[in-house]
């Protein structure tokens, strides 16, 4: 009945975004898309003294990472809200990227964090075709349009095309890093090398800044009686039916693979 009382103050709002999972624009992945109204709804309902994200992600597509910092950072300036980031198992690559969106970074003591690189993988399939006697046919108007075909043997020309692209990606988010955390990184220490840290390491080298857990961390700032919403995507009909069970299954093998790099 409180809401319905004029002229009684509510108890503190803390909006709380779920980012969970791999990043991309597939079936399974959290997209930029596929977050933006859970964001705009975080921001937006309520008059929430500050926003929570909870982070739980191996990384995925730097572009879609960069996509949704980017409009974390665009609704906290424009709504003048403090945003923490509460990492869970993982925030890495991408996922660390996303954690960068906030003012703090927390994380549990067990937390992944880092992993500040680019990586790409596939398969070279040329010999196994070639065994079940396969032809690969491609037709192509440029060059490079066939750019790094795992039907066909490797060409040293394509690896140097793909390493300067990666390098190009990788001072991106170097740069974002950077921006973001600044003087709280610690100098003498190379944070962009790829490697990951856990815990307390990461708040010795300024990837965080402290060690607490959404709940506890956000009561003892705003109080006890501190009042919690949850965002997070919303699933359409007959993705909750099950319509979309094959891109589940080969989302789900791509999620676990990009899990298991970190050993979870």
């Amino acid at each position: 009945m409180r809401q319905f009382i004029p002229f009684v103050e509510k108890p503190p709002l803390i909006a709380v975004v779920r980012l969970q999972g791999a990043i991309g624009v597939g079936a399974r992945g959290m997209s930029d898309a596929g977050m933006a109204s859970a964001i705009e709804r975080a921001f937006g309902r309520g008059k929430p003294v500050a926003i929570a994200l909870q982070i739980n992600s191996p990384g995925g597509s730097p572009t879609q990472s960069a996509l949704i910092a980017a409009r974390i950072r665009r609704l906290a300036d424009e709504k003048n809200v403090p945003v923490s980031a509460f990492v869970e198992d993982i925030a890495a690559s991408g996922g660390y990227w996303l954690a960068t969106a906030a003012d703090e970074i927390i994380v549990d003591a067990n937390s992944i964090t880092g992993s500040i690189g680019v990586i790409s993988a596939s398969f070279g399939l040329h010999e196994f075709i070639g065994k079940h006697g396969i032809e690969r046919r491609v037709h192509a108007a440029g060059q490079s349009k066939s750019f790094m075909d795992p039907f066909r043997p490797e060409k040293p020309e394509d690896v140097e095309r793909l390493g300067a692209l990666q390098k190009v990606i990788h001072a991106n988010f170097i740069d974002q890093v950077k921006a973001r955390r600044g003087s709280k990184l610690r100098e003498g220490v190379d944070l962009f090398t790829g490697d990951i840290w856990v815990g307390r390491q990461a708040v010795d080298v300024g990837l965080a800044d402290a060690v607490g857990h959404l709940v506890p961390t956000m009561k003892e700032r705003f109080g006890e009686k501190t009042r919690f919403s949850v965002h997070g995507p919303k699933r359409g009909l007959l993705r909750r039916l099950g319509a979309e069970a094959m891109n589940g299954v080969v989302g789900a093998v791509e999620d676990r693979a990009m899990w298991a790099r970190f050993g979870l």
